[in-house]
């Protein structure tokens, strides 16, 4: 079953963290990354732009309207995201478990639906 792991954290805390903790976190992450790709269960992930790179689009009456920013005024901002393919729901929330911002933001597991509709 494939898994959608999508990171949350806040750029403001990060950005006031020893480099040391800092440095932590990355290596953290390498090993998680060298252990997925090594089983097979990594598909896919990448990080994403800050939020203020960010445009969100709405339709209203006809029109389509592009804004600066996320929709949503939060600390936390989505960072990046996992695509895993695991046997189990409980080993998709060990990975996101064991990810460096569910220490300091949260990790949010979601199984990716198939075109037909179906989970899994």
């Amino acid at each position: 079953m494939k898994y959608l792991l999508l990171i949350y954290n806040d750029p403001a805390e990060f950005a006031t963290m020893p480099d040391a903790d800092r440095q932590r976190i990355f290596d953290d992450v390498d090993v998680i990354m060298k252990e997925l790709t090594e089983s097979g269960e990594m598909v896919g992930g990448q990080a994403l732009a800050a939020p203020s790179q960010t445009k969100t689009v709405r339709l209203r009456g006809g029109a389509v309207a592009a804004t600066d920013g996320p929709f949503l005024e939060a600390k936390e901002h989505l960072a990046g995201y996992l695509i895993v393919d695991v046997a189990t729901e409980e080993r998709a929330v060990e990975i996101a478990g064991r990810w460096p911002d569910a220490r300091y933001g949260a990790m949010e597991v979601r199984e990716i639906v198939h075109t037909s509709g179906a989970e899994g």
